[in-house]
């Protein structure tokens, strides 16, 4: 080549439109789950006006903290799963990936979050079936403990409480045959199989499952205890007979109730609406109609408003992760 001359461009300009195209994606995929998110908070918004009006600032912060917390529980809980069939992410990296792609639950269909997550984790080195796997491994973990949070809680703190829903709990001994390793594996490995997908270089473990497992309670707990700081305030005088860590305690069992019967209806957008029904359903014997629904809706604004800050707080800390690497890395080489 003459000296002088300008390098020739990649062939069609791949190296470029790459990471336009993927950048474009995020973008549409953002704007669309926020867009969905927006939408849960309008149709609704009245309602939502007047039931935070009611709520002090303590118990709204209270209540957001402790949502921030639960879905860091949800957080760890796939990131054991992932570390255990053998992509160990680090932490910062494990929260962009896990949030960002929670955003895709607004969106209509059960599927854009894994999407996301199989994208973003690709570009860490994390294989797409590895990821799927760990996704579709979080949420059973997830339905199963809080179907047995929600029995131990609610039976003990009101046991005809959970009448009603006794057929829910029915999936409890499924879910536990369903989660010997062994099993699991086997379906993973059918399932892979079935896509024309490489098995997983790694099997799940039963330490794997059960490090899971306790990430999953501890989230149970802290949506627990951010339903019960809403509760404190739109119900000030309390429950007859209840004391506060009954209270506390009822919350945690009603809000897993609830939200396991919103994940059973895949079609809508994080189950919008079903979980608010059942949660007001189960509060009904603690709450009056009125203040139980005022409750539901607030519980709904506080989470959606929960993943926007992990989301953004996850993504600010990746950045800045990588700032402080390009500035060590000129530092060597000045």
């Amino acid at each position: 080549m003459i000296s002088g001359e300008p390098p020739v461009p990649p062939s069609g300009g791949r190296g470029v439109r790459g990471p336009v195209v993927k950048r474009l994606a995020r973008v549409v995929f953002l704007a669309l789950a926020l867009g969905f998110g927006a939408w849960v908070v309008v149709r609704q918004w009245d309602e939502i006006r007047d039931g935070f009006a009611r709520l002090s600032w303590p118990s709204l912060v209270l209540s957001l903290v402790a949502v921030v917390a639960a879905l860091c529980g949800g957080m760890m809980t796939w990131r054991a799963l992932l570390a255990d069939l053998g992509s160990p992410l680090p932490l910062r990296a494990g929260a962009r990936v896990f949030f960002v792609g929670q955003l895709g639950k607004y969106i209509p269909g059960s599927l854009w979050p894994v999407i996301a997550q199989m994208e973003m984790g690709r570009e860490l080195g994390v294989p797409r079936s590895r990821s799927a796997a760990a996704f579709f491994l979080t949420l059973p973990v997830q339905l199963g403990s809080g179907l047995v949070v929600a029995g131990v809680t609610l039976s003990a703190t009101l046991p005809g409480s959970v009448a009603p829903y006794a057929w829910a709990f029915l999936l409890i001994p499924v879910l536990a045959v369903a989660f010997q390793p062994r099993v699991v594996n086997a379906v993973l490995g059918f399932g892979l199989r079935r896509l024309g997908r490489e098995p997983l270089e790694r099997p799940l473990t039963r330490r794997g499952l059960l490090v899971a497992l306790g990430w999953a309670l501890a989230g149970w707990v802290a949506y627990g205890l951010h339903l019960a700081a809403i509760v404190a305030d739109l119900d000030p005088g309390g429950s007859p007979g209840f004391s506060a860590l009954s209270v506390a305690a009822f919350c945690v069992g009603a809000f897993a109730l609830s939200w396991c019967l919103g994940i059973m209806t895949f079609v809508v957008p994080a189950g919008a609406g079903v979980r608010e029904v059942a949660m007001v359903a189960v509060l009904a014997p603690v709450l009056d109609r009125g203040p139980a629904i005022a409750v539901a809706l607030c519980s709904r604004i506080v989470i959606i408003a929960g993943d926007l800050l992990c989301a953004g707080l996850a993504g600010l800390a990746v950045r800045r992760a990588g700032g402080s690497r390009k500035d060590h890395a000129s530092g060597k080489a000045v």
